[in-house]
């Protein structure tokens, strides 16, 4: 038996799977690292500690595997989003990487909005200007530590350095370079015309690849770390939400994905490049070849709900505080909740508007208010399902993963609220399977990522939308919409009391 590594280098934690080739998984491990939040809107993290859990990581899942490790023919990544390293001579990273979820680089969208043109900006990358995104982060660096960005010699994503640590190779994919708003989607070249309108040089952007494209083999430092061959080959692997998307078989057109982790993702394949949302949602290339997706991102998603269990149930775990869930009815007894804790991302672009619960009174307990939150985080990815039906997209039937994908009243409650039927997997990997499936593919075991998918995934449970449950969801999720725009000047205002 052959055997594939899927790595998934997440916000929290990098999560690594041991996948045989009947898409099996005969080993998973977990390991978890920090988050630095020096300032209100900030978020980074040490690249070496994403370097130091990965090696760690695999180490223990090999310690744990009985077969031959010669048969572990390949490796692959999945990586959060938008994050920046940068790199110097060395290629050793030169400040901590700011995030995806990092809210500090308004200033700069504006400037990217004033030099380009957005209308230009859509035409050449197929994306709005956000702070989450790579260049406003780069353009942040620039202006704020110029003598870091003096000695910047390139930069990576967050798994790029993980790989380019575990091979010696640099490489970016096109999945996770369609983030950094210095990539033309539709070409799949760095877009010069923007490079020269900040000043960047092509050398500063890492050569690009296919995500399942063999980079290079394990390096024999890495190997005798691991303890994996030195001759396991490794592939490219994609954005995270790509992944997620190959690991739920959302591989042809009509397949739409809702992933809740920390943040959360709802995502339809796209076969071409040439549908226009006007910057509704993103629009990135996927890791299959040859294709794209569109995508609307809730910022806090899973977050939302983790918060609320440090907030209120610190000792309590996830089962205990979602275990009477079920026994309150749709609307949670009349308490609404936006899950903007760190901003907004679809269909607001908004960094300054927070969450809110609207409608308490004195008879609520702690189990409507966690209804709230899941109803909240739903209704916030509803609104990107709303965006592709108005655009004409037949969504009829959603792949959900994630930690919305770990309680079925849950899951229950997507089906209601995105009025689809929801598909629940046997084994729930997420983007850890989708890197595992590029390592499958490009080592040669399907002659597709179609072929892969029908072979690795297998459906374990579907649920339906109840009609009536829909008819109330339909109500609420209007008065849901409300929220934003009553409470948006509000929090503008408070803005300035935020420490």
């Amino acid at each position: 038996m052959k055997y594939v590594i899927g790595v998934d280098l997440g916000t929290s934690a990098v999560k690594i799977i041991l996948v045989n080739q009947s898409g099996e998984v005969v080993n998973e491990i977990s390991k978890e690292y920090a988050l630095i939040h020096e300032k209100t809107g900030y978020s980074e993290q040490r690249p070496d500690d994403w370097l130091t859990n990965t090696i760690n990581g695999i180490s223990d899942l090999l310690n744990d595997f009985g077969g031959n490790k010669n048969d572990i023919e390949g490796i692959s990544f999945s990586g959060q989003m938008h994050g920046l390293v940068l790199l110097d001579e060395n290629e050793e990273p030169l400040r901590n990487a700011i995030l995806w979820n990092d809210t500090r680089t308004t200033a700069e969208c504006e400037e990217i909005y004033e030099a380009v043109g957005e209308e230009k900006l859509l035409q050449l990358t197929k994306n709005p200007a956000l702070e989450g995104f790579t260049l406003p982060k780069i353009l942040w660096v620039k202006k704020n530590e110029p003598e870091i960005f003096t000695k910047v010699k390139t930069f990576v994503l967050p798994k790029d350095y993980v790989r380019l640590k575990l091979t010696g190779q640099l490489h970016m994919d096109y999945s996770d370079a369609a983030g950094t708003l210095l990539f033309n989607v539709s070409t799949k070249k760095w877009s010069n015309e923007i490079l020269n309108i900040f000043g960047l040089s092509n050398d500063f952007c890492p050569p690009l690849v296919g995500s399942h494209e063999q980079v290079g083999t394990i390096s024999s430092d890495v190997a005798e770390k691991t303890g994996l061959s030195p001759h396991t080959r490794v592939f490219a692997g994609g954005a995270d939400n790509a992944c997620g998307a190959i690991g739920a078989g959302i591989l042809e057109e009509g397949s739409t994905l809702a992933s809740i982790g920390t943040s959360g993702v709802v995502l339809s394949y796209e076969d071409s490049d040439d549908k226009d949302f006007k910057g509704t949602v993103h629009y990135f290339n996927h890791g299959a070849p040859d294709a794209y997706y569109t995508m609307g991102v809730t910022l806090s998603a899973g977050h939302s709900l983790s918060w609320f269990k440090e907030v209120f149930a610190k000792e309590e775990d996830f089962n205990e505080l979602l275990a009477e869930v079920d026994t309150i009815p749709p609307g949670a007894n009349g308490l609404l909740f936006t899950p903007y804790l760190v901003g907004e991302r679809t269909p607001h672009v908004d960094s300054t508007i927070r969450a809110s619960f609207i409608g308490i009174d004195s008879a609520h307990e702690r189990k409507d208010f966690v209804r709230a939150v899941l109803e909240g985080i739903t209704f916030s990815l509803n609104e990107s399902v709303e965006i592709f039906r108005n655009q004409g997209k037949r969504i009829d039937t959603v792949v959900s993963i994630g930690g919305g994908a770990k309680n079925e009243v849950w899951l229950q409650m997507q089906a209601d609220i995105f009025n689809a039927k929801i598909v629940k997997h046997a084994s729930e990997q997420g983007p850890g399977m989708g890197a595992a499936m590029l390592a499958a593919y490009g080592c040669g075991w399907f002659s597709s990522m179609k072929e892969c998918a029908d072979t690795f995934l297998k459906v374990d449970k579907e649920f339906l939308p109840i009609e009536e449950n829909v008819k109330q969801y339909e109500e609420l999720f209007q008065l849901y919409k409300k929220v934003y725009t009553e409470t948006k000047e509000l929090n503008m205002d408070l803005v300035k009391f935020r420490k």
